[in-house]
């Protein structure tokens, strides 16, 4: 089966930026990684960002498409982003020009107990303006079928580890905003989010000290982990919960680390993710034999250690076998806009909990 030239884009729930990642795919099982880059916001547009999320938290779920005052500036603030995002890197990279684009948009909100999850993005406005044809607002068509519209990766996660001939079982853990895991063995893929990933810690480095994160998670490293409020944090109910299972990145709530200093807040913090995802591993129906690590949280080298230290399998970075650690969530909205063009499922019952493999996403041109 042919290839397709495809770009994925991804805001993910850090919100540090937009990566741009070029794939070409069959959609299925044909996978050929090309170039990425990442393109930072301004310290303005995370600020706008950042009270589209305060504005989200207010929307009526029967009303999915509002856009009032914050959330529509910031809609078209990415949207121009992120055009400007794919001009640069086709200027820098010199590839052949894509044959479709995935979009995947800045969640803002993620209520899937609702139906109601929103990720700004105009899709249209951005296939204007780059002559292209583009898919986005993969999630909506899962959660309105009492799906919880997330994890989407896991299919391209399988495609990587059969591409790479893989045996299992094995675990690819993504940390961005939030942490989500993928099971693969001989079944159909596992996938839930475990829990926070860096959003609890980007908030705090932003609220106390002015900086988007925890660099290299130096400032955790400098701290001590408090044991009380450690435990406070991880008694939140939806530890319990069986997968699938996915969360709003404004969940949890930083509070018990309020009294402590930077420093403590920001180990007890990282140990709260890297606890929460090994908790996650009780759910899946095996031990894996290997753990592969990408995201953003995947350079907290603090949030690495202790991940190391606590998992019950090899742990290693994407980049060990060939992936990408930063650009493997734009390559799978690539991947996705492929699967969508040729009408292909995205999200399963092991992966969303919806009743029947669903395709996901809107193409327009």
């Amino acid at each position: 089966m042919s290839l397709l030239r495809a770009l994925g884009l991804m805001s993910g729930t850090s919100m540090d930026g937009i990566d741009v990642a070029y794939l070409e795919t069959d959609g299925i099982g044909q996978v050929a990684a090309g170039p990425a880059r990442s393109f930072p916001y301004g310290a303005e547009d995370r600020a706008l960002l950042r009270g589209a999320l305060i504005e989200a938290s207010h929307l009526d779920p029967s009303d999915r498409a509002a856009r009032p005052a914050v959330l529509g500036a910031a809609e078209t603030m990415l949207t121009v982003r992120h055009a400007e995002a794919v001009e640069r890197f086709l200027a820098l990279e010199h590839v052949p020009k894509p044959e479709i684009v995935g979009f995947h948009g800045q969640t803002v909100i993620h209520r899937p107990a609702q139906r109601f999850t929103v990720q700004i993005g105009d899709g249209a406005a951005l296939a204007r303006r780059l002559g292209l044809p583009v898919v986005y607002d993969f999630r909506a068509a899962d959660v309105a079928a009492g799906g919880q519209g997330a994890p989407l990766v896991p299919i391209y996660h399988q495609a990587l580890a059969k591409a790479a001939g893989l045996a299992g079982p094995l675990v690819i853990l993504n940390i961005g905003g939030v942490a989500n895991l993928t099971f693969l063995a001989d079944a159909d893929p596992i996938a839930f989010d475990t829990g926070p990933g860096n959003a609890l810690i980007d908030d705090l480095m932003q609220r106390r000290a002015g900086v988007s994160m925890d660099e290299g998670g130096g400032t955790a490293a400098a701290g001590k982990v408090d044991v009380a409020a450690l435990a406070a944090l991880l008694a939140h109910p939806y530890f319990d919960l069986p997968p699938p299972k996915s969360i709003d990145r404004n969940l949890f709530s930083s509070a018990p680390v309020d009294s402590l200093s930077l420093a403590d807040a920001a180990a007890t913090l990282t140990a709260f993710t890297a606890r929460s995802i090994v908790a996650g591993l009780a759910h899946l129906p095996g031990t894996p034999v290997l753990a592969i690590l990408c995201g953003g949280g995947a350079h907290n080298l603090t949030l690495r250690w202790d991940l190391m230290q606590q998992m019950p399998c090899g742990l290693i970075l994407a980049e060990a076998i060939g992936w990408s650690t930063d650009a493997m969530e734009a390559q799978a909205f690539a991947y996705l806009a492929v699967r969508r063009l040729k009408d292909l499922p995205i999200t399963f019952p092991t992966t969303t909990g919806v009743e029947k493999p669903l395709r996901g996403g809107v193409l327009v041109s």
